[in-house]
């Protein structure tokens, strides 16, 4: 039996998840929790094998919550799940300690797959995403300005860019709007822009906006 974890902060998501694992012959709903705080207790209180992980969850940035989890119970195997098909998301949560990542446009088809692949010990990328990875082998480190954004940097782009303003993102992050402020203006720096319109149109033009983004 594999003991799986849900984390996700919308309780419909965590429903459908919890239908498809529970269809499926082999696997132990073990815990939910809806946002950074709760995810840590139950990772914390469960001895599982796989904690299923939205990448976008109040209270955390979801890369530093994958290092966390993973200094903590580096046995746990993670597997994100996410509305973000963009490679840059998937490149550093596999660099953060997660062992999958699956597009939620994927899950109903993938997601009993992906934990099961991933609770033996393997490695599981959705199908979408693999083909992003193929067509971008030959793209050079570092190619484009978000490469150059920290973690913390990049999350905070991308919820700039979905039209997040800098006291939400404050608010969600737990952080001050003072600091957020600040990652405002070093990502400008990096990305050589002159302002929050140059950065969106950026984010159009290199597809980095979902088409229904869900932060």
């Amino acid at each position: 039996m594999i003991k799986v974890l849900l984390a996700d902060d919308h309780t419909l998501v965590r429903d459908g998840l919890r239908h498809i694992l529970r269809s499926a012959s082999g696997f132990d709903i073990a815990g939910e929790a809806w946002d950074a705080v709760t995810t840590i207790a139950l990772v914390r209180n469960n001895d599982a094998n796989v904690l299923v992980l939205d990448l976008s969850m109040p209270g955390r940035n979801g890369i530093e919550l994958i290092k966390q989890i993973k200094d903590e119970k580096p046995s746990l195997r993670i597997l994100v799940l996410t509305m973000h098909a963009e490679q840059q998301y998937a490149v550093r949560a596999f660099k953060a300690g997660a062992s999958g990542y699956l597009t939620k446009e994927s899950a109903s088809t993938e997601l009993v797959g992906a934990v099961t692949k991933v609770a033996s010990g393997g490695v599981y990328i959705s199908l979408s995403m693999a083909e992003r990875f193929a067509q971008n082998l030959n793209e050079p480190v570092d190619a484009l300005p978000h490469h150059k954004l920290s973690d913390r940097e990049f999350d905070i782009f991308r919820r700039i860019v979905a039209g997040q303003s800098i006291t939400e993102i404050a608010n969600e992050l737990c952080l001050s709007v003072k600091t957020v402020s600040t990652h405002k203006t070093r990502i400008l720096e990096k990305m050589e822009m002159p302002n929050e319109n140059a950065l969106v149109r950026y984010a159009m033009r290199n597809k980095l906006i979902d088409d229904e983004d869900d932060l």
